[in-house]
């Protein structure tokens, strides 16, 4: 199991930024190995909604059906993931109102499907997935920051 953990202050309200993560058709638009988000991707889910993400991954091409666990907006909102593959992940979301907007933390865990894919993991993949989940954030941040994303 990789557990991969970002966070950063976005000069947003809360309410902005959990509206637009929550909101899977936005993920292309500032996560780097997200794709493409299919079905009902265009709105903040709730629980029990699932979407499917096409995902690149440090040269690996993917795709992931979600699920959403927990929604107790504007704070919190985890996803399960299940690849085609047969990976498993949880990503985790929680936000948090201060004085200079929102602090915005991620919680990236996954468990690779074989053992072969586990040894890659820890050789190669993790990293990559770190430098993509560190890029995502600065990504959000900008975006969110210079307007893009807001209604």
């Amino acid at each position: 199991m990789t557990r991969i953990c970002n966070s950063i202050q976005i000069r947003q309200p809360i309410e902005q930024v959990f509206d637009f993560i929550t909101t899977p058709a936005n993920w292309p638009q500032w996560h780097p190995a997200s794709v493409s988000v299919g079905g009902n991707a265009d709105h903040s889910l709730l629980p029990g909604e699932e979407v499917t993400e096409n995902i690149s991954v440090a040269g690996h091409q993917g795709q992931v059906s979600w699920v959403v666990r927990e929604r107790s907006k504007p704070h919190r909102w985890i996803i399960d993931g299940t690849g085609k593959d047969g990976g498993r992940a949880t990503i985790t979301y929680t936000l948090t109102e201060n004085s200079d907007g929102t602090h915005f933390d991620r919680e990236l865990i996954y468990t690779m499907p074989n053992t072969l894919l586990a040894v890659l993991d820890w050789l190669i993949i993790r990293s990559r997935m770190k430098a993509n989940s560190d890029e995502a954030l600065r990504r959000l941040k900008d975006r969110l920051e210079s307007g893009c994303g807001t209604n």
